[in-house]
């Protein structure tokens, strides 16, 4: 597990008219920690999500995981992702392998596991998301909940110290929400460390510690379920929770 700290985060996007997607932010995600960001869309969540394994490079600011400062000149970006589990809102399954091949690519081409103990585990996470009848499936004849699942239990495979969750629920029908968050759910119960952009305010509220509301780049504020949820600080903070629940 891993603590984040994000310590006056700026992004900017040059153009004919430079836009500000995070302002001056910072955060900071404790050891087993589950976060989750809210907000309107184009608030800046995802730009912000996607910045801690940097796939979008800061302007400036800094982000340490487990006190290395990773917007530092000779970290390694691909070791820093190896240890962050990225789910997209597509799950970005590979169309052509099964299941489990999806599963155990990563570990044998990154962590050079060997296939025995890669297949081993691949079934293993199989279990734990509920899939294990769809070993030898093609992503095709997967619903959407379940290839999502699969991604899940493919970002497990490489053993990363957190997980970053990038509205893993948007494309999904609320069938397959459900099973989602459940698998998601148990997750943050074993305590792994978890930040999560989410439009699911019943689940940011059942099983965040942290929730973090954004709006137009800027983090407005941060506290527990119960204080966001029910007593939220900001009038901007409320104004968006009446629109939502």
């Amino acid at each position: 597990m891993a603590t984040i700290e994000i310590r006056n985060l700026v992004k900017d996007y040059e153009g004919s008219d430079t836009v500000h997607a995070v302002k001056d932010a910072s955060l900071k995600v404790q050891d087993g920690q589950v976060v989750c960001i809210i907000g309107p869309s184009g608030s800046g969540k995802s730009t912000l999500l996607r910045c801690i394994n940097l796939l979008e490079k800061p302007t400036s600011g800094h982000i340490l995981i487990d006190g290395l400062d990773i917007t530092g000149p000779d970290v390694d970006i691909r070791k820093i992702r190896e240890d962050l589990g990225m789910v997209f809102q597509g799950f970005n399954l590979f169309g052509h392998l099964s299941v489990i091949d999806n599963i155990i690519l990563s570990p044998r081409l990154v962590r050079k596991v060997s296939k025995e103990q890669a297949r081993q585990q691949a079934l293993e996470l199989l279990a734990r998301v509920g899939l294990s009848d769809k070993a030898s499936s093609m992503p095709s004849q997967l619903s959407g909940g379940q290839q999502q699942r699969v991604a899940i239990a493919r970002a497990l495979a490489m053993q990363p110290k957190a997980m970053l969750f990038d509205e893993p629920t948007s494309a999904l029908d609320p069938e397959m929400t459900g099973e989602v968050l459940d698998v998601m759910k148990k997750l943050a119960d074993s305590g792994m460390t978890m930040i999560i952009v989410t439009h699911e305010m019943a689940f940011a509220r059942a099983a965040a510690d942290k929730v973090v509301f954004m709006d137009e780049g800027v983090i407005i504020e941060t506290g527990t379920p119960e204080e966001i949820f029910t007593s939220p600080s900001s009038p901007r903070t409320k104004a968006f929770l009446d629109h939502m629940l």
